[in-house]
């Protein structure tokens, strides 16, 4: 009976400390949720609404149409807190999107073959080559921010997704080769020499056997270039100059800098740059899961 009491007084503790953790994770952003719906007044009052008492989308019809939300209509203080960089947000968000999908495939198109090379096939230097891409990865960002500067202007890129594309896929195709090479080495090679006996080529090895074995670690790996791009924001302000290349990290920090900004509109943008992530982690989150597990494994 002591026994079970103290099972029992384990496990609520056990559920409630991950119950707090959820909420100290999750708080945030469920309330930069709830403020996207607020109007600057409700959002500023002391105590401020946990739960909105006037909820309105004006904020979001702003931030896309340009509609003034009727809480900025009134003459006083607040009338300045309507920020218009908030209107940058929704080209921005698109930018960054391509951004991360091309880079997103150029790393599983360059980086699972070359992951293959490095796992399944010995030539000469490998070793050097394979030290020298994972060395790579560890050099500081801050380190190669004037010498990427530097090559992308001389290619005349400043300013263009080719800009961001090609160091973006420099800095996260490392991560992907190495990854991917573990997973790949964790494969049995049994299938693999059967279809190169009956005359598969290593390539048609790699597209037929391999890739359907480590769907989840592609995917693992297809993720990590997404949010890396997704999130970047140093080479992003280094290299952008206008919207028609900034990504939504320079122009939410844009916006927060402001310190006349209007609290529901930075909201808004979180709340918008939180979306394609979000979504992405929900379609994949069983390969993800998968993947991740496996990469616990090889470590």
């Amino acid at each position: 009976m002591e026994m079970r009491l103290r099972r029992q007084i384990d496990s609520f503790f056990g559920n409630l400390l991950v119950f707090l953790l959820i909420i100290y994770i999750l708080g945030p952003f469920l309330w930069m949720a709830i403020a996207s719906f607020q109007g600057e007044n409700e959002l500023l009052k002391r105590p401020p609404s946990i739960i909105p008492q006037n909820p309105t989308l004006d904020n979001y019809r702003y931030v896309f149409t340009g509609e003034i939300p009727t809480a900025y209509e009134v003459k006083g203080q607040l009338r300045s807190r309507i920020s218009q960089e908030a209107r940058l947000i929704a080209p921005a968000l698109r930018n960054s999107f391509i951004v991360a999908i091309v880079v997103m495939a150029i790393n599983l198109l360059i980086g699972t073959p070359a992951a293959y090379t490095f796992a399944r096939i010995n030539f000469r230097g490998k070793a050097l080559w394979y030290n020298f891409i994972l060395g790579s990865r560890l050099i500081p960002v801050m380190a190669v921010a004037i010498p990427y500067y530097v090559i992308i202007k001389n290619l005349k890129l400043l300013d263009t997704y080719q800009g961001l594309i090609l160091i973006y896929s420099a800095l996260t195709l490392p991560f992907t080769i190495w990854f991917l090479s573990m997973y790949i080495s964790s494969i049995p090679r049994e299938m693999e020499d059967a279809a190169l006996v009956d005359g598969c080529t290593p390539f048609q090895a790699l597209v037929n056997i391999v890739a359907p074995l480590m769907a989840s670690g592609l995917v693992a790996a297809s993720a990590f270039a997404f949010m890396t791009s997704y999130n970047e924001f140093l080479f992003a302000r280094l290299i952008t100059q206008s919207i028609k290349s900034q990504t939504g990290p320079v122009i939410i920090a844009s916006i927060a800098g402001n310190p006349d900004a209007s609290y529901s509109l930075i909201s808004v943008c979180i709340t918008l740059g939180l979306i394609p992530p979000l979504v992405l982690a929900i379609a994949m989150r069983r390969w993800l899961i998968e993947g991740l597990s496996a990469s616990i494994t090889l470590r």
